[in-house]
């Protein structure tokens, strides 16, 4: 029986779109390519959502692939920035979030995201205050579809795998948690209409 569902938060509960800040601080579209490459599109990127490198560090790597002071700039002003531009949220999913919370289910959040979105979170996902739990993996040091990231999320809420459902963007992080136990859904085409049909069908057939 399905007693809780677990949600992503990039392109599932949030859209997320690193092009939207880059293009509010770099000029050109070479230079906002070779911003977004070097920031977003990065190793230190990843290493922000394990929580393994300080985003000074991680700044001063991402400048030293550009050639020019203004693209150094914008690089930083886009990871400082990042958070108040990239985010916003897909329609009705606040109501789907509603809707499975009167229906008596626990929400959680799992997340591959760096430690900022500890300090910003609330402002930006939909239906927020009505989630049980909430993990982002630089938490924990380690993110999705690594097998470390769901045990995380089971031990610290104390959740059965198999009464948890699992809603992602991305394939691999659904087969990941197959892997551990936890059923899923691919939440690819960005519509909450279909996708609460398919909850509603979810939660039927597994009482």
């Amino acid at each position: 029986m399905i007693k809780n569902f677990v949600f992503d938060m990039g392109n599932v509960l949030v859209f997320y779109d690193s092009l939207r800040v880059v293009r509010q601080f770099a000029e050109g579209e070479e230079q906002i390519q070779a911003v977004n490459n070097s920031v977003f599109v990065s190793p230190e990127w990843l290493m922000l959502d394990m929580g393994v490198i300080p985003e000074e560090e991680a700044l001063r790597r991402m400048q030293a692939r550009l050639k020019g002071e203004r693209e150094k700039e914008a690089a930083r002003l886009c990871l400082e920035h990042w958070h108040e531009y990239c985010m916003w949220p897909v329609p009705g999913m606040e109501e789907l979030i509603a809707c499975l919370k009167e229906r008596g289910y626990g929400l959680y959040l799992c997340s591959n995201a760096s430690l900022r979105m500890l300090n910003c979170y609330q402002d930006v996902i939909p239906g927020i205050k009505l989630f049980d739990g909430i993990l982002f993996s630089a938490e924990v040091k380690c993110i999705k579809p690594q097998k470390e990231m769901y045990g995380h999320l089971f031990d610290r809420f104390g959740l059965k795998p198999k009464e948890c459902y699992f809603v992602d963007d991305q394939p691999l992080n659904i087969e990941g948690a197959r892997e551990c136990g936890m059923d899923g859904y691919c939440f690819a085409d960005g519509d909450a209409k279909t996708l609460g049909k398919i909850l509603k069908e979810v939660g039927q057939r597994r009482v």
